[in-house]
């Protein structure tokens, strides 16, 4: 599960760029600042990688996974998000 405090949020759209998943989108309400928040978007695919969290500069993103996630990822071999430049994943 994602929580998103969104009167924390100022808009700058870093989560939503930096999600390898692209797993977030920006929300249509406002926040007090004037600005959308992020959102999870209806159809996503987050595998809580906290990448959100961890750039959010605002700290207005806490992940925490869900106890039903945690037991799937136990049985399935995690798999590797980025490649190493000119070589294969095995």
């Amino acid at each position: 599960m994602i929580v998103i405090t969104d009167d924390w949020c100022k808009g700058c759209g870093i989560c939503i760029e930096r999600c390898p998943l692209d797993a977030l989108e920006e929300s249509e309400k406002l926040n007090r600042r004037g600005v959308h928040p992020p959102q999870l978007k209806e159809n996503n695919n987050c595998n809580y990688c906290r990448l959100c969290e961890l750039l959010c500069p605002d700290l207005a993103i806490t992940v925490l996974p869900d106890k039903d996630r945690k037991e799937e990822s136990k049985k399935q071999p995690k798999q590797p998000m980025l490649r190493p430049v000119g070589g294969r994943i095995k």
